[in-house]
């Protein structure tokens, strides 16, 4: 069961207990699997973050936005907000456990999940939970590719993430998009994901040129879970995550991205994760980051239901 606190809900949605007869369900996840050493607990608050920081913008989202030629969402758009999940920083099974029971109950429920964590290792359970439905494809946005097969001994934590998805039989082409700079990757990791299929396409290629060098590999009509880290954004756009690097997608880059993904396909879920609060000291990337998932919100809304 998911918590709620004074905070918010998140911009176009009211708070529920449930997703049914909704298009989208949001909900924080605020810890995964940790490891030894690595505090997990400075992701927590992303969640409601997001929530307060997208507060005033709730009042306006009758408006005309340029973005989307129209208002953000239709009149008749339902979005749910359920809360944050009780997760505890030290309990990955447990975490694990919730974080895919949330997110079967949202899918069972005909909506499609929205997920704030937490750290990079929240998707591994959130794209487990869509096993009951149609093969999907796996768009990663992210500044690493994730490929390790265990780090400190642990297999389930962040830098491992699309190294499960790999191994899980509904998940059919996996698209990663930004990695760049030094990440947790070795020559190993690179040619596993290779060899397993995986499409890398390095930011550096899609400065060069531009978001059409990803979004050609997205099949029309395919069902897209979106995994988005923030550290794929360049460090001067958003400072506020775990390992902030130059020369990132600019928001422009990414948001042509996301509403590409979103022209060719169903996205059946949507994941944004990495987030540190205290490191945005202006409340300018936290701001982003909310706009960015009110935008893919905008997006669902416009996408015939797949159910």
């Amino acid at each position: 069961m998911a918590t709620r606190t004074k905070t918010p809900a998140f911009i176009g949605t009211k708070i529920g207990k449930s997703a049914k007869g909704a298009r989208v369900g949001v909900f924080g996840a605020p810890h995964g699997t940790p490891y030894r050493g690595i505090d997990n607990r400075v992701h927590a608050g992303s969640a409601d973050a997001y929530r307060r920081a997208m507060a005033d913008d709730a009042d306006w989202c009758s408006s005309y936005d340029f973005d989307f030629g129209g208002t953000l969402v239709p009149p008749d758009f339902k979005a749910v907000d359920l809360g944050n999940l009780p997760t505890r920083s030290a309990d990955g099974p447990g975490n694990r456990q919730k974080i895919e029971a949330q997110t079967r109950k949202i899918l069972s429920e005909g909506a499609v999940p929205f997920m704030f964590g937490g750290d990079d290792s929240v998707p591994i359970p959130f794209i487990a939970a869509f096993s009951d439905g149609p093969p999907i494809t796996i768009v990663q946005i992210d500044a690493h590719i994730d490929w390790r097969d265990e780090r400190l001994s642990e297999r389930m934590g962040f830098s491992s993430t699309m190294r499960r998805a790999s191994e899980q039989p509904h998940v059919a082409r996996i698209v990663q998009a930004g990695a760049r700079g030094i990440g947790t990757a070795g020559q190993e990791e690179v040619d596993t994901a290779l060899k397993w299929g995986a499409i890398l396409v390095p930011g550096r290629q899609i400065h060069e040129q531009g978001v059409a060098t990803v979004l050609q590999h997205i099949e029309p009509d395919s069902h897209c879970v979106i995994s988005l880290d923030l550290d794929v954004l360049d460090i001067s756009t958003m400072p506020a995550v775990a390992y902030p690097t130059p020369n990132g997608l600019s928001t422009v880059q990414l948001s042509a991205l996301l509403a590409g993904v979103a022209a060719k396909a169903h996205i059946a879920g949507f994941a944004m994760v990495e987030f540190v609060p205290k490191r945005d000291w202006n409340g300018t990337s936290t701001y982003i980051a909310g706009r960015i998932a009110a935008q893919m919100m905008g997006h669902v809304a416009r996408q015939k239901s797949a159910t």
